[in-house]
């Protein structure tokens, strides 16, 4: 391993995501090489902090030993073995300990890869439902601008970020879009846009999909409250189905085990991944009720199956890391240590908002984003090419801190396992990268 040149490699054979190469093949890149608790170390021998838990997946630290462990015994019986017409342990475990966490009414699990093909199955178990039931003009989806829900097909197709999705329009199914929350004052006001569309179109409408609480890519964008219970209601209201995408605000990352949890909502679909292994293997999971399995049920020849999959659904190893993650939440009580994190991380942020060139700063739990802008009063924002949010996460970096940005928002999203000292820690670092940026910027 000591001859390996992974930068030289990487500048020569890959091909990174959500990234300019021309721009990588200038740069210098960090090689990380080794990762402990929220510390990531590089090749050059430095420690960084991991303040977006390596793209928002990481959440009891890296080299957690009771996930080591879990994963060391699972590899002395079963690596992988297929769910197309078997079963093993620890996909039948993980369901169960899944069911018993989730919003009451979700009661079947079904397994995939990533985020985005957990939206592909809600997106296709919704459509289909509606076949079965003898409503096949049930053929739209009604979604919000500023959402990201992957970015494969049919989750662009209900992604609202013209930047990353706008090229693809010509390939995507047909979606309704409504404003997104956030811009709105009120719960009141983001439903009746919503309530808007489902007037004209819910007899042609098969779901609706949101991030709850939070819009996570689209810059950390925080709904009014209520407004997801307001959405459950409408889709009661109109006879619609409710996809809540939790891949991104679950497992603790606002503050309770799933954003839906903090409105009391359960929804009919809910997608899964990021956290669900703690950072350690890609999963992710669908969950769904009962009466929505149930119109899937039928003589083979009715064609009511499902079908789709994946060759690695239900990884073993992948379900074990899950459970593990799963145990450390009970065991290490994750959530109720998070209530004095957060407050923490909201004085901070309330500080930095200050800055001159802090144009708001945005908190659902540990998800944060703080939005930088040429001038306060009156907001001014930069341009997008000019690329501020990057410029200042590089500077992070050079002082020992990764994340990554959203355009001209900073994130912060550290591992929940990170302590008041870390994050304080942390937050010092985003806060001076602010300050020696926007100075060497101002004067370029």
């Amino acid at each position: 391993m000591d001859n390996i040149d992974a930068a030289l490699w990487s500048k020569n054979h890959l091909w990174h995501p959500f990234t300019q190469m021309q721009d990588w093949e200038a740069s210098a890149p960090l090689v990380i090489r080794d990762g402990h608790g929220i510390m990531l170390t590089g090749a050059d021998g430095r420690e960084y902090y991991d303040a977006n838990s390596s793209l928002w997946v990481n959440i009891h630290g890296h080299r957690r030993p009771e996930i080591d462990a879990a994963l060391h015994r699972q590899l002395d019986t079963l690596a992988h073995s297929t769910m197309l017409g078997l079963v093993h342990e620890p996909a039948a475990v993980l369901a169960k300990r899944l069911v018993e966490i989730a919003p009451e009414g979700l009661e079947r699990v079904f397994y995939s890869d990533t985020g985005a093909t957990a939206v592909e199955i809600a997106l296709k178990m919704a459509f289909q439902y509606w076949q079965h039931r003898g409503q096949p003009e049930r053929t739209r989806c009604i979604a919000l601008t500023d959402g990201y829900h992957g970015d494969t097909l049919g989750a662009v197709s209900v992604g609202g970020i013209g930047l990353f999705h706008g090229i693809f329009h010509p390939l995507l199914f047909q979606a309704e879009f409504v404003e997104s929350p956030s811009r709105f004052a009120t719960a009141e006001e983001a439903s009746a846009a919503i309530e808007t569309v489902l007037e004209q179109h819910h007899n042609e409408t098969f779901a609706i999909i949101v991030e709850p609480l939070i819009q996570g890519a689209g810059g950390m964008l925080v709904h009014p409250p209520g407004t997801l219970r307001a959405i459950r209601e409408l889709c009661d209201r109109y006879d619609v189905l409710l996809i809540v995408d939790e891949v991104a605000t679950g497992f603790g990352r606002t503050g309770t085990m799933f954003a839906s949890d903090q409105e009391n909502v359960s929804p009919d679909i809910m997608t899964l991944a990021k956290g669900l292994t703690g950072g350690y293997l890609p999963l992710a999971a669908t969950l769904t009720t009962e009466r929505i399995y149930s119109a899937f049920l039928g003589d083979f020849s009715e064609l009511k199956t499902f079908f789709h999959g994946h060759s690695y659904t239900g990884n073993p190893l992948a379900c074990t890391a899950a459970i593990a993650s799963l145990d450390v939440f009970r065991d290490s009580q994750v959530i109720a240590g998070l209530p004095d994190k957060i407050e923490l991380v909201r004085d901070r942020l309330a500080a930095i908002g200050q800055n001159a060139h802090v144009g708001s700063v945005r908190q659902c739990g540990l998800m944060t984003g703080i939005e930088i802008v040429r001038h306060k009063n009156p907001c001014v924002p930069y341009e997008w090419e000019q690329n501020v949010g990057a410029r200042i996460c590089i500077r992070a970096r050079s002082l020992g801190l990764i994340t990554r940005p959203l355009g001209n928002v900073v994130v912060f999203m550290p591992p929940l396992c990170s302590t008041a000292e870390e994050l304080d820690d942390m937050l010092t670092i985003i806060e001076t990268a602010i300050n020696q940026e926007m100075l060497a910027f101002d004067n370029d």
